[in-house]
């Protein structure tokens, strides 16, 4: 039998996820809880320990426990990368009209803040091997965030691709005109570059506390790393990109079509 702290905790997990206890509400207070449990104050406030750590649960110092309110989720289907290959040759106005978050969230255009933000940088010895170019190589640097309304952002994008590649279109090296209708992908086909494939490599760490303020997360809730590699026609990395997603409110959905037998 599961201990008595993990009861509770599974019990209350259960209350915020069927709406019983709402987004914001306050708690009632340790002991009332503890005598409504039947449990002592170390017990039941372990159970909340774990709430907390799991972001269901935030105190507030001098104010009591809260339920946490619940960020909006992000579903990333790996049809995403076709779905906007197909979009790169639309019209101006239709690639304005949504790009590859809204895909993902659901939200309209009106319901996001984008921020970007370009600098150049030199290729370190990672990036070296995944692009093939000599350490220090000069890379443009391109840093995201999309967030609904004042929430934490969805999450944090930074990608590279190589200067010397990006600037024949002077256009692409001013974060100004982002975001950028139609993303990535009408970008590189303004230089007269398809994608032939994209390779996701996803894994899962604790976050940094720097990750942790800027995503809203507590220190038990893991990230999601995705390095996002994208290959042209030729066989060349034009494009790396690492995003990092809050666990607690991220899917990663992968979908494999497989030929049938004859």
């Amino acid at each position: 039998m599961a201990p008595k702290y993990e009861r509770i905790a599974t019990r209350l997990r259960q209350m915020i996820r069927t709406g019983e206890l709402d987004p914001g509400q306050r708690l009632p207070a340790e002991t009332e809880l503890a005598a409504t449990f039947d449990v002592s104050l170390p017990t039941l406030r372990q159970a909340v320990k774990v709430l907390r750590s799991e972001g269901l649960l935030e105190a507030r110092h001098g104010v009591g426990t809260f339920v946490r309110p619940q960020r909006h989720r992000t579903q990333r289907h790996n049809s995403r990368h076709q779905w906007e290959k197909d979009r790169a040759r639309l019209p101006e106005e239709e690639r304005r009209q949504t790009g590859t978050t809204e895909y993902d969230t659901g939200l309209k255009i009106n319901d996001l803040a984008f921020w970007a933000k370009y600098t150049v940088t030199a290729a370190d010895s990672d990036l070296a091997e995944v692009f093939k170019v000599p350490v220090g190589t000069t890379l443009l640097q391109r840093d995201y965030r999309t967030r609904k309304g004042a929430e934490a952002p969805f999450g944090l994008s930074r990608s590279y691709l190589p200067y010397d590649l990006v600037k024949t279109n002077p256009d692409l090296l001013e974060d100004a005109r982002e975001p950028w209708p139609g993303g990535t992908q009408h970008q590189l086909l303004t230089l007269g570059i398809e994608l032939d494939a994209i390779v996701d490599t996803v894994t899962a760490r604790p976050p940094t506390i720097e990750e942790q303020t800027e995503l809203d997360i507590h220190t038990g809730i893991a990230v999601l790393v995705v390095r996002k590699t994208s290959i042209d026609t030729t066989g060349r990395v034009v494009e790396v990109a690492d995003i990092i997603w809050p666990g607690d409110r991220t899917e990663l959905i992968f979908e494999t079509k497989l030929e049938r037998w004859k």
